[in-house]
C-alpha cells in the first residue's frame, strides 16, 4: 500500500490484482441492483481503474479508504452512465438500434439515480463521514458488520450514520421535487 501511494507503477498493479476479485465482486452486486444492457461488471472495474490510475498524488494509507476511494469511482461511471443515458434518450446521440424492450433500464431509476448522486455529492460536502456510509452502502451493497470493519468503528455508530444520511438525502430529493 506505501509502495503504491509514493507512485510505484507495480506496487499499485500488485495491489488491484490482490483486491480484483473482491472489487469484482463489488462492481457485479452494484450492476445487478441497476441492471444496464450496455454496463457490465468487468468494464466499471476496468474503467474505475483507469479513473484511479490517473489521478496523481491519491493517498491510500489502508485498504478501507482504497475501497472507499474505488466505491466512489464507480458510482461516479454508474451515475455517469445512467447520465448519458438519459441524455441519449432525449435526442443526444441519436441512433437507431433494435434492442429487446426487456434489455433497456427504466428512464425514471436513471434520473432518480442522477437526483440521489447529486443530493449525495451535497451530503458530502456538509459531512463526509455520513456520505462514505452511503456510498459503501448504498452503491456497494458492504452491511453495516462490514462498514464497521473498514471504518474502524462500530456497527451502532454506521446504523445511527446510515438513518441521519437516509433522513438528509430523503429531505434533499423531496425538495427537488
Amino acid at each position: 500500500m506505501d509502495a503504491a501511494d509514493q507512485g510505484n507503477p507495480q506496487a499499485a498493479q500488485a495491489l488491484f490484482a490482490e483486491l480484483y476479485s473482491e472489487l469484482h465482486q463489488l462492481a457485479r452486486r452494484e450492476l445487478h441492483r441497476r441492471p444496464s444492457a450496455s454496463l457490465g461488471a468487468t468494464t466499471l472495474l476496468h474503467e474505475a481503474y483507469l479513473d484511479l490510475t490517473s489521478r496523481n498524488g491519491s493517498q491510500f494509507p489502508d485498504r478501507a479508504r482504497f475501497l472507499c476511494y474505488a466505491s466512489r469511482a464507480m458510482r461516479g461511471l454508474i451515475v455517469d452512465h445512467a447520465r448519458n443515458r438519459q441524455a441519449q434518450k432525449r435526442g443526444g446521440c441519436f441512433e437507431i438500434t433494435a434492442l429487446p424492450i426487456e434489455m433497456l433500464a427504466n428512464p425514471a431509476e436513471d434520473r432518480e439515480l442522477s437526483q440521489i448522486s447529486a443530493a449525495l455529492d451535497d451530503l458530502a460536502k456538509s459531512d463526509p463521514a455520513l456520505a462514505q456510509v452511503v456510498d459503501l452502502k448504498f452503491f456497494c451493497g458492504f452491511s453495516f458488520v462490514e462498514i464497521a470493519a473498514l471504518l474502524g468503528v462500530n456497527e451502532r455508530t454506521i446504523q445511527r450514520r446510515w438513518e441521519k444520511a437516509r433522513i438528509y438525502l430523503y429531505r434533499s430529493i423531496r425538495a427537488e421535487l
